[in-house]
């Protein structure tokens, strides 16, 4: 007799099907209900581990012992004659088809029912945190505020999803420039496609009153759009209606649709407005297209795409030499790209200087542009103050551009503005809640002055909204709870992204100087001195000397950042303007760091930061 005979005679095999099933499926009801009776953490790891635990027993048992009509007997004890072990193999058959009946209902129910209620609980406090932090008072929605969702793609093919997003992105940004009308930002709105939630919740989570969903359907050069304006209160339908026409009509459907639009939420449209709403900056549909797949790249910050991008933003403006969106475009993914890739960033800010100009030539309000410019100019210290002057104007152009205010926030925050950088970071969350990296930036900051309890949800959203890299902040909060292991893992797997150049062993390394004793600091303070030297001239990573700072080697850190080639320094330059950052403020070479990226410049214009002051002699001093 084979081992797989007697383990199916004596049922163990139906056993532990048994037992995964309804383990399973205890786990599953755990986890929903254990956090309504706020469960300490330890309580789900437990059933899990008591659980788990119990596999082995169960199967042992199964194995040596059978359920006969005079009760538990050892299988040994039991003639054959007398076994109804085929007996009770049907009935844990039919017991394991009820469980795996119960297991599926439940997976069904918690997918198409609970997760969705989940996630429009968290975005809702989420977005309630944020207006909160930034001063908005707790009011009613207003009538005239709307969310523009992603329109499905209805294409045969279903690969016009960056054409279908666009439209949408255009109604969504056309609507957001008339006065008096608050639209849900681009992020928050876009992840909500594909969720099925009744609109009632999901007016909830934005807080707006109405929402406008639609289709596209391209075929060849056909085209059909449409689009239904609902109210969230009721689920009444206020408007709706479908468009047909060729891609050259693509221009005049947006329009029809953002009128009606706005003639259903009675909108007051200034004259320019009055004669075009949505203004896609071309006439050229072609163009258009090209200019609606790079954005849909750029949006998502698709890095493996990116070139992919540029060269269709590259074929619109050759179609349309005009087309000052498609420059401006083009620098945003200029600016971008050193960040996701290991471009040289000279050479990308040569790109972005040189798209921005042609963009501005052609229309000198773009924003885009201008907060382009900014933010390229923000990662050379010899162009600092022109940075700041590059992104001031972006902000007296459109105050509310979240990509445009989010830079500006970043540069306020290196520049040693935390308040006003703190301000900028709340302000673009104001406007769109689900910004990832809006929202990993101001967990970081609540993290910076201690604040975990506030941190923690920041940075869980931005990361379960695919920014992977926060997961070298959330390694700290796993810290703070005394789980050194997740700690390290989720800061290995964090920065891995980002330092291209360094392996998962030096990284673990800097993990453990991090956070252990002054030996531990002081081997992966000589570990990334090995890094450098590996290195030779090519630039170093712009995280390497915030590792250096935070392994109480700020002299080192300094001088890195202030002479060696590398990408963007954010993490490194707005960590030296934290608590944290007093010994770097502290070092003689301090003066001469200001200096270097022209900061005393920035500060005679613009108000000296927060933590300096000028002294009777004209220099700097700061805490």
């Amino acid at each position: 007799m084979t081992l797989l005979t007697e383990l199916k005679r004596r049922n163990v095999i139906r056993m532990a099907g048994l037992y995964l099933v309804g383990a399973w499926l205890v786990t599953q009801v755990a986890a929903t209900l254990l956090p309504v009776f706020d469960a300490p953490a330890w309580a789900m790891k437990a059933v899990v581990g008591v659980l788990a635990a119990g596999f082995i027993p169960a199967v042992a048992f199964a194995w040596a012992f059978e359920l006969t009509p005079d009760g538990l007997k050892r299988d040994a004890d039991v003639p054959p004659e007398q076994s109804i072990a085929p007996q009770t193999a049907r009935r844990m058959e039919r017991v394991f088809l009820l469980l795996l009946a119960l297991a599926l209902g439940f997976f069904a129910f918690d997918k198409f029912v609970l997760a969705p209620r989940r996630e429009a609980a968290l975005v809702a406090d989420t977005t309630k945190a944020v207006k909160a932090e930034a001063g908005i008072s707790k009011t009613a929605v207003s009538e005239k505020s709307i969310a523009v969702l992603p329109f499905d793609d209805l294409s045969p093919a279903k690969d016009q999803a960056y054409f279908s997003d666009g439209i949408a992105e255009e109604l969504l940004n056309a609507l957001a420039q008339v006065q008096g009308l608050k639209v849900a930002g681009r992020a928050s709105s876009a992840y909500y496609k594909g969720r099925n939630l009744p609109l009632a919740e999901l007016g909830k989570a934005l807080a707006v009153a109405t929402v406008l969903e639609g289709s596209v359907r391209k075929q060849g050069e056909q085209v059909r759009i449409s689009a239904r304006l609902t109210r969230v209160s009721d689920n009444r339908q206020l408007w709706a209606d479908s468009y047909d026409g060729d891609l050259k009509d693509v221009f005049a459907l947006q329009e029809r649709i953002a009128r009606n639009i706005a003639g259903r939420l009675q909108l007051l449209l200034n004259d320019r407005q009055q004669a075009q709403l949505v203004d896609t900056g071309t006439s050229n549909p072609e163009a258009y297209q090209l200019y609606l797949q790079a954005s849909s790249i750029f949006n998502r910050r698709d890095r493996t795409r990116f070139l992919d991008a540029i060269a269709a933003l590259q074929r619109a403006v050759k179609l349309d030499p005009n087309y000052a969106r498609a420059y401006a475009r083009l620098a945003s993914l200029y600016v971008v790209l050193p960040s996701y890739t290991d471009a040289d960033p000279r050479q990308a800010s040569e790109q972005v200087m040189r798209h921005a100009a042609q963009a501005l030539a052609l229309d000198p309000d773009s924003a885009e542009a201008w907060a382009a410019r900014g933010a390229s100019l923000s990662k050379f210290r010899d162009t600092q103050l022109e940075s700041r002057d590059a992104y001031e104007q972006a902000m007296r152009i459109n105050p509310n551009d979240p990509n445009a205010v989010f830079w500006n926030g970043l540069s306020l925050l290196t520049t040693g503005y935390r308040r006003q950088g703190t301000a900028q970071i709340e302000h673009t969350l104001a406007l769109d809640p689900m910004m990832p990296n809006a929202l990993r930036w101001r967990g970081m900051l609540y993290l910076q002055d201690g604040d975990f309890t506030r941190a923690e949800p920041m940075l869980q959203r931005a990361y379960d909204l695919g920014l992977v890299n926060t997961a070298n902040a959330l390694s700290e909060i796993a810290m703070h709870h005394g789980d050194a292991e997740a700690s390290a893992r989720m800061w290995v797997d964090g920065n891995m992204g980002l330092d291209f150049n360094m392996t998962r062993d030096e990284l673990a390394a800097v993990h453990r100087g991090i956070f252990g004793n002054a030996a531990a600091k002081q081997e992966a303070v000589q570990t990334l001195q090995g890094v450098l030297a590996k290195l030779g001239s090519k630039r170093a990573m712009p995280t390497l000397p915030l590792y250096l700072f935070r392994l109480d080697a700020p002299k080192l850190g300094l001088e890195i950042l202030n002479t060696r080639q590398m990408g963007e320094g954010i993490d490194a330059m707005n960590w030296i303007w934290t608590r944290q950052g007093a010994p770097i403020r502290a070092l003689p070479e301090f003066d001469a760091y200001l200096r270097a990226f022209h900061f005393p410049e920035i500060w005679d214009k613009y108000g000296p930061p927060d933590m300096c002051t000028k002294s009777a002699a004209g220099d700097y001093v700061c805490q």
